[in-house]
């Protein structure tokens, strides 16, 4: 069973890093094979609503998304991590993102004509973090990662949003908020083996 760990901070080291981490230790401790991407590491642009995949399902831009869309597909799990960017999720997460628009048309292909997606055993969960207290500080995030899970046909099951955290390092200093990161990953590992044992 594979978890895939997107960190999507352009800042190393940074709260939802330190949240991820704590995540993928505890789907670990549940028997978890752990991959981990750090998308500031990628050289990957933005999608060019080229249409190239549109009849294919393969984005026809060659960059590192080539080595991105396999770990999506087989991921089991996949848990985002972002901080909050204008209500929104930072541009480098944004690219990838996009780009999964090959994916999207990967599974559309597929799927044959009335039938509704079965979300292929994957699930999907985001952590997130804000500076501020707003209402709506986290609508625009989780509407962006929602969306990129029906992508990739993995339902979305909730995950961790952390207000009024700002400076690099501060989530550190809430024990219980990483306790939750990690108690979570353990859920997540063991619900998605629970469910692989039941479809097998």
């Amino acid at each position: 069973m594979k978890v895939l760990g997107i960190y999507g901070s352009p800042r190393k080291k940074g709260n939802t890093d330190i949240l991820l981490d704590h995540f993928l230790e505890g789907a670990r401790s549940a028997g978890a094979e752990i991959q981990r991407l750090y998308v500031r590491d990628l050289s990957a642009g933005g999608c060019l609503a080229c249409g190239g995949c549109d009849k294919t399902g393969e984005c026809v831009v060659r960059d590192d998304m080539d080595h991105v869309y396999p770990l999506l597909l087989e991921a089991d799990v996949i848990v985002v991590s972002a901080p909050v960017f204008f209500y929104g999720v930072p541009a480098q997460i944004k690219a990838l993102i996009d780009r999964s628009q090959a994916l999207w048309n990967r599974q559309r292909l597929a799927r044959a004509p009335g039938r509704k997606r079965n979300y292929r055993g994957g699930r999907g969960y985001l952590i997130s973090v804000g500076a501020t207290r707003g209402k709506q500080l986290f609508d625009g995030v989780i509407l962006t990662v929602q969306y990129f899970f029906d992508a990739l046909d993995v339902s979305y099951e909730g995950g961790l949003l952390f207000r009024d955290i700002e400076a690099k390092g501060d989530i550190s200093q809430h024990p219980e908020a990483l306790e939750q990161a990690r108690e979570l990953g353990r859920d997540a590992a063991s619900e998605a083996t629970t469910r692989a044992t039941d479809h097998a």
